[in-house]
């Protein structure tokens, strides 16, 4: 029983080691899929799936999902802000351009 044991611990230890060694350096797989009917290519479809951990994808400048206001509520927000600062910008420019006119009024 022992011996059972130590085999199962050994593989589960060596693939949460290469587990631990995909996410940190990243995979990435490339395929192909072409559907073809009497030498006429219907369909083809390019396949590129990288597999790494968010803080791995992060280095390599792939972090979609932090502005994403599907799986960060903060991207919502974001865009919650940046109407606000739209809708300010534009309020002040109304009033920059009323004052522009008192000034030639004035002169």
């Amino acid at each position: 029983m022992t011996g059972w044991f130590r085999k199962v611990n050994d593989r589960s230890s060596s693939l949460a080691d290469t587990l631990e060694r995909v996410l940190d350096k990243g995979v990435v797989i490339v395929g192909d899929i072409a559907v073809c009917v009497v030498d006429i290519e219907l369909l083809t479809l390019r396949v590129r799936l990288f597999i790494a951990s968010a803080q791995t994808a992060r280095e390599m400048g792939m972090d979609w999902w932090t502005n994403d206001p599907f799986f960060t509520p903060k991207a919502v927000a974001g865009a919650t802000e940046m109407k606000e600062l739209a809708e300010q910008n534009a309020d002040l420019r109304d009033r920059l351009a009323a004052l522009e006119r008192a000034l030639e009024e004035r002169s």
